[in-house]
């Protein structure tokens, strides 16, 4: 202990440390020990007697169940002494004298207040430090001191005139503040609680007082601290205010707060409190919000498109504090809610349009009872952001599809443009050059838009029950149209997905069977596309294995007699193709594995008019490979090895006729 006094502040830490292991081992002696050479030394300077006063807090708190009373009295009546012993701040010295009582008040709480009410008498403005140590007792033992908050804010709401200092005030809030959450914390858990006959109305007439203080003289404050004091401490008390003085008193309390977000640094605290006082309205079934709403909706809607700032803390902490005022407002006022939002998805402002499609989803994610019959008024509303270039709205579109998904709107009417729009952005052309670090740091870049919509298909595809039946077999619509080649990877990925959990859910291979009207493409179209696919493996990502895994999963759909063939030789390309890399693959003994495959098939399938069909589906996707040689050039060989399986004469001389005419031979590959 006389060590304490050394300079070096890494020797005043291993002090600590080995006072601490000490108290461990015998908590009375070092206790009584501490005690002792602080009441002896009373010119011991500050930060020494802080050292010893954090050993016996760590003591007391690693010992609370063995403490002896009488141990816990002295160290009360010491910590309380060294307190309030200076009427000056010493911040650290008195901070640390009041975190012993606080750790010896979660036992001994009769004991504490006891000595703390001492020097708590009416009419004198009491210590600073006796009032932040009620608070956070009322934390700490919220059981043990809710019966006492009753007499302490009697004596404390006639000392709030008293308080001229900013710091007096700011102290005044914060226990105001604390004291009304473990008054809500003790109702909340009634049953555990000593005293079950304590009611909300208890406290209402004290609180109310505290209110009127606080509101009309304090928080006009030029102080931030102490405005911001008021604003934490109002949100908590509107809860325990009598319900007909806080519906008389929303005109102007709304008002009031939301007249303090023109100051930036503060919007957290006083988004936090607004979401606690719009909770406290509508548990009383307030009737004033009404009268509030286009106000409140237009100033909240104001500081969620704001932008994030990232190096403010706050920040964050804020978009979702509003985020939640949104979702408070959304339990009881959908209509007017909606009514608000979605003609703000027209708005030619992008934050406008950010900030509107980021409340809708957390309303879809938090309300989904009030707008479950709203559903198609959000589908239809979504037709225009679907529209929209910015990367940044397609970002937060693909977020909005993902929260639908979950709750049911994609099996309505107009679902299926949101799958669309899904699947499109898979298929972003990815960025050829090193991409260049973008200027902005929020810029959201064409790769980060197809891998948000890559995952997030892939996740509705293997994790949204509901959503099997919405986008199987409907994806397999996206397989064949060349323009959405790149979405390829992910759109297999999600149909595999898919159809293992229909083949889970006890449908067998055979019910994978589809219904080629509406608007699938055929068997014959999808054994093309994806041949042509597999031809080119590498191409644009590794595409080839997903296309044969998917060939594989449909092989009854397209011919059930081609099924022996396939479950044996599909894996076996699989095989090859997944042992080998871009670099190492021949490609043109690669491409004539996939031609006697075909072959084989036919032979396997032997039936004239399929096969008379699967030619002249080749024949017509060769157009859409213009400009794509390699696909093309494959597509020309597969059509060769049908149309030599083909025994139907009339039609092979009609195609080799057509083929003859429309070839390019001024291109050296399509004339070879």
């Amino acid at each position: 202990m006389e060590a304490t006094g050394d300079k070096d502040p890494l020797v005043q830490e291993q002090i600590f440390s080995a006072l601490c292991a000490l108290g461990q081992a015998e908590p009375e002696e070092v206790l009584n020990a501490c005690e002792e050479h602080l009441r002896q030394h009373e010119k011991l300077a500050h930060p020494h007697r802080v050292i010893l006063l954090r050993a016996m807090e760590a003591v007391v708190k690693s010992s609370l169940a063995q403490l002896d009373k009488s141990t816990a009295k002295i160290v009360i009546f010491l910590a309380s002494s060294e307190m309030t012993k200076s009427k000056e701040a010493f911040p650290e010295w008195q901070q640390a004298a009041s975190t012993v009582l606080v750790a010896v008040g979660r036992r001994f709480i009769n004991q504490v207040m006891e000595e703390m009410l001492t020097k708590f008498q009416p009419g004198v403005l009491p210590h600073c430090f006796v009032v932040l140590t009620f608070a956070n007792l009322s934390v700490t033992n919220v059981f043990g001191m809710v019966p006492f908050l009753n007499s302490i804010l009697g004596t404390m709401l006639p000392m709030l005139p008293l308080a001229r200092q900013d710091n007096a005030k700011s102290v005044f809030c914060y226990a105001l503040q604390y004291f009304s959450e473990s008054i809500l914390e003790y109702l909340a858990n009634l049953d555990k609680a000593p005293d079950p006959t304590v009611r909300r109305d208890t406290f209402s007439s004290e609180v109310f007082s505290a209110y009127e203080v606080l509101f009309n003289c304090w928080l006009p404050s030029r102080e931030a601290k102490v405005r911001l004091a008021v604003v934490e401490a109002l949100g908590p008390m509107s809860h325990l205010m009598p319900s007909e003085k806080l519906e008389e008193q929303l005109p102007r309390l709304i008002p009031g707060i939301l007249a303090l977000y023109r100051k930036p640094a503060e919007a957290y605290y006083i988004s936090k409190s607004l979401c606690q006082i719009l909770e406290a309205s509508v548990n009383i079934g307030s009737r004033t919000l009404d009268t509030q709403l286009d106000v409140l909706l237009g100033t909240l809607h104001l500081q969620l498109c704001a932008p994030l700032d990232s190096y403010q803390s706050t920040s964050l902490k804020n978009h979702n504090e509003v985020l939640r005022c949104f979702t408070v407002l959304a339990a009881s006022f959908p209509d007017r809610l909606l009514g608000f939002l979605l003609p703000k998805l027209e708005s030619s402002n992008e934050k406008t349009r950010l900030g509107t499609l980021t409340v809708l989803r957390q309303v879809i994610n938090s309300a989904p009872a009030q707008m479950e019959m709203k559903k198609p008024f959000l589908l239809s509303s979504m037709k225009l952001p679907l529209q929209d270039h910015s990367n940044k709205v397609k970002w937060a579109l693909v977020q909005m599809v993902s929260a639908m998904a979950h709750h049911g709107y994609l099996e309505q009417p107009g679902g299926e443009a949101l799958i669309e729009f899904l699947v499109r952005q898979c298929a972003l052309p990815a960025e050829q050059a090193t991409p260049q670090p973008p200027l902005d740091p929020e810029e959201v870049t064409d790769s980060q838009v197809r891998s948000i919509s890559a995952n997030t298909l892939f996740l509705l595809s293997s994790t949204v029950d509901r959503m099997v039946d919405v986008l199987w077999p409907s994806l397999l619509g996206f397989v064949t149209p060349v323009a959405l080649t790149p979405a390829l990877p992910p759109l297999c990925k999600s149909l595999l997905a898919l159809a293992a959990q229909k083949q889970e859910q006890g449908d067998s291979q055979q019910q994978l069977l589809y219904d080629p009207g509406g608007n699938l493409p055929s068997p014959h179209a999808l054994m093309s596309r994806l041949l042509i696919v597999a031809s080119q493996p590498f191409l644009g990502g590794p595409r080839g294995a997903g296309a044969l895994r998917l060939l594989l999963v449909l092989r009854l759909s397209v011919h059930p007699a081609a099924e022996p063939l396939w479950t044996s030789s599909l894996p076996a390309l699989l095989q090859h193709l997944e042992a080998t890399t871009e670099a190492s693959l021949s490609l043109k003994d690669w491409q004539d594995q996939l031609l006697q495959f075909l072959q084989k098939t036919l032979d396997a399938i032997s039936d004239v008019p399929w096969t008379a069909q699967l030619v002249s589906e080749m024949c017509r996707q060769l157009s859409g490979y213009n400009g794509l040689s390699p696909e093309k050039n494959f597509l020309y060989k597969a059509i060769g090895v049908s149309l030599a399986a083909c025994a139907n004469k009339d039609l092979v001389r009609k195609q080799l006729q057509e083929l003859l005419e429309t070839a390019r031979y001024q291109e050296e590959a399509e004339r070879e």
